[in-house]
């Protein structure tokens, strides 16, 4: 008896001696939570949801994607910074929403470079600097310039005050001196006729909702805002083309975990992430949606979230944009 009770105890010891047996189970070990926090339907949504899809099988596990929208996709935010930092919440959200929302939204939970770890940059939507027809101009610099001569002629359109549109303009005006009046709307849909028949004549907007319009002629599009040309609308030039270096702006769609989650979690989510960013089909339907697959290291993701933060930070401090 004694023999055999000498035997469990050694049997015992061994067992909890193997790395990771009876202590914790391997990740993932069930169903993930991916946030997407904007309504269903929407860009975000279906990013969260494509992308998710693709990574679940990779993972071994279900993610199960839950919309927490409103206020700016800070309510879905907050819910992240709440979440256990085990790496079974997830979320899909914007580094600018978060650079941008410390300054337009009063008494916030989070703050994204001290609650999140961002994980893997998805892709980037095309922006694109956007004219009537009816202006005379056919370049930025040209729009620069008849800005300058016609004070006060223009006006420019966006999607709401302390949004990205509004401070794609802001920063235009602060880099060159383009003069416009803002005339901010309840979203694109509520602008597009405005700006094509040129009761606004300028916004620098999200292309996709413009882009069956650029090739009928409804609107023009002079230059994209990435730091490269667009496989979307290939012959418009950069702001650094067009002679505005430096002006960069985009729609961003990135993996977020809470801060705290371990670096090897952190390490798989970014290699499995840039396996499904590589994916054709996956390429593909981003593209459809006028987003271009980014993919990203650890050490790039995180650089792009403190150049956005300071970016947007400078813009709205500079601009004296505050809460209306």
């Amino acid at each position: 008896m004694l023999v055999n009770r000498r035997r469990v105890v050694a049997a015992s010891a061994a067992l909890f001696a193997m790395p990771g047996m009876a202590r914790a189970q391997a990740w993932p070990a069930k169903p993930i939570k991916m946030i997407a926090p904007y309504p269903p339907g929407g860009g975000v949504d279906t990013v969260a949801r494509g992308f998710s899809e693709k990574l679940a099988p990779k993972l071994g596990q279900t993610i199960v994607v839950d919309n927490q929208p409103g206020a700016g996709a800070t309510i879905g935010a907050a819910a992240l910074q709440r979440s256990p930092a085990d790496g079974y919440t997830l979320m899909v959200g914007s580094m600018v929403d978060y650079s941008i929302a410390p300054y337009v939204h009063q008494n916030l939970t989070f703050d994204m470079a001290r609650d999140f770890v961002p994980i893997v940059e998805i892709g980037n939507g095309t922006v694109g600097v956007l004219v009537t027809p009816s202006l005379p101009v056919n370049s930025v610099q040209e729009l620069i310039a008849y800005a300058k001569a016609n004070p006060g002629k223009l006006s420019y359109a966006s999607s709401g005050f302390g949004g990205l549109i509004h401070l794609n303009y802001e920063m235009l005006k602060q880099m060159t001196g383009a003069e416009m009046t803002h005339v901010p709307y309840k979203g694109t849909s509520f602008f597009q006729g405005d700006l094509y028949e040129g009761r606004v004549q300028v916004s620098i907007d999200n292309v996709l909702a413009h882009l069956p319009h650029i090739a009928s002629g409804k609107v023009r599009c002079l230059a994209v805002t990435s730091k490269v040309r667009s496989p979307l609308l290939p012959d418009a030039p950069t702001m650094a083309e067009a002679g505005v270096p430096g002006f960069e702006s985009a729609t961003n769609y990135t993996l977020f975990a809470p801060k705290a989650v371990s670096a090897d979690i952190v390490a798989k989510l970014n290699g499995a992430g840039n396996e499904v960013i590589a994916d054709g089909d996956f390429k593909a339907r981003m593209l459809k949606l006028g987003i271009v697959p980014s993919g990203t290291t650890l050490d790039a993701t995180q650089a792009k979230m403190g150049s956005e933060i300071k970016r947007w930070g400078d813009v709205i401090v500079k601009g004296k944009i505050k809460p209306s």
